[in-house]
């Protein structure tokens, strides 16, 4: 089968990220057909001055909707794209030039119609953005989902850098409206269809993710608020490893509180824990100022996730109230 890859990005206020997103295509090298489809998401700060300059050395539409959100953004862009496999990135994205050939070499040798690769941390990001990027990326934290390769197996690809073929967007209709949370959606339900997924390690890509503490709090916060209402439309997806958030935070308090009364056993685990953390920061970055920041990443990690589940499986999960009417911050409306 000929792959004609069309690269599908939804941008919102963020001409600078497109700007470097699309000189890191003018580098691939590869011999691969393409093209790049930027969907502005009813932005005030629009990004086709930018696309402008790189009409003459890619092969790019541009096209400008009114604000509905990421995934509709997304299936807008798949719509108009000409391409018969989808590739879905975000607009803070960068792609190593051998990007395009690993997920071309890796669905020659075993097609799948979703895959998703890992994303990294270029040397010239900032120390905020690489602490980040280890505490969502460790196997110590998340287990490796994103891009670890024991996770093959019924990996849930993430859209940040995420394949899809036109055959399986059209069965499937594409994203749904819930944010965060419309890409593991979108996975189980291809999965419910007989659709396979695969991760390609190998097709990374620079995830710059500019963002501020109180950003990444809000960021993980909202993804612990979307897996009890994943768990309640997908009941078969249901796992004990996403109460480790909430169990970690839960018992660091008490770990704290039992220090007041001289029992100590616990708080020692949970050091031991975080000096583990630790050095494989310090291995990972080569850096001790950002493997100190790196702990305070995991502590906002796990309170912002667990809390945000805790609080969603309360409401959603033991109270069965409508996800759309308790949350609706989680949910755009088309």
């Amino acid at each position: 089968m000929h792959l004609d890859f069309s690269f599908i990005i939804p941008v919102y206020n963020r001409p600078q990220e497109i700007d470097e997103l699309l000189h890191s295509f003018t580098l691939l090298k590869t011999k691969a057909s393409f093209q790049v489809v930027i969907v502005e998401d009813g932005s005030t700060k629009t990004s086709k001055e930018v696309v402008n300059k790189y009409t003459d050395q890619l092969d790019i539409a541009y096209y400008f909707k009114s604000n509905s959100g990421p995934g509709d953004s997304r299936n807008f862009g798949m719509y108009k794209a000409t391409g018969n496999y989808f590739i879905i990135l975000d607009s803070d994205c960068i792609l190593p030039s051998q990007y395009l050939n690993e997920v071309s070499n890796s669905l020659d040798k075993e097609y799948v119609d979703c895959f998703g690769g890992p994303d990294a941390a270029d040397t010239s990001f900032t120390n905020l953005q690489k602490a980040i990027n280890f505490a969502m990326t460790s196997f110590i934290t998340t287990g490796g989902i994103r891009g670890n390769k024991n996770s093959v197996n019924k990996f849930q690809p993430r859209s940040f850098n995420m394949g899809i073929s036109k055959k399986a967007f059209l069965k499937t209709k594409g994203f749904g409206s819930i944010h965060p949370g419309e890409d593991p959606d979108l996975s189980i339900r291809l999965w419910k269809l007989g659709y396979q997924t695969k991760l390609i390690p190998e097709a990374y890509v620079y995830h710059k993710r500019r963002i501020s503490w109180s950003k990444f709090y809000t960021q993980v916060y909202k993804f612990g608020m979307v897996r009890p209402i994943l768990n309640a439309w997908h009941p078969q997806t249901k796992k004990i490893t996403y109460w480790f958030p909430s169990i970690f935070s839960f018992g660091f308090i008490l770990a704290i509180v039992l220090c007041l009364f001289h029992y100590k056993v616990l708080l020692c685990v949970y050091a031991l824990y975080f000096v583990l953390a630790f050095v494989l920061a310090i291995l990972k970055t080569k850096n001790i100022v950002i493997a100190i920041q790196s702990m305070l990443a995991i502590c906002i990690q796990f309170y912002g996730y667990g809390y945000g589940f805790f609080k969603s499986t309360l409401i959603v999960g033991l109270l069965n109230k409508i996800p759309e009417e308790q949350f609706p911050e989680l949910f755009f409306k088309k």
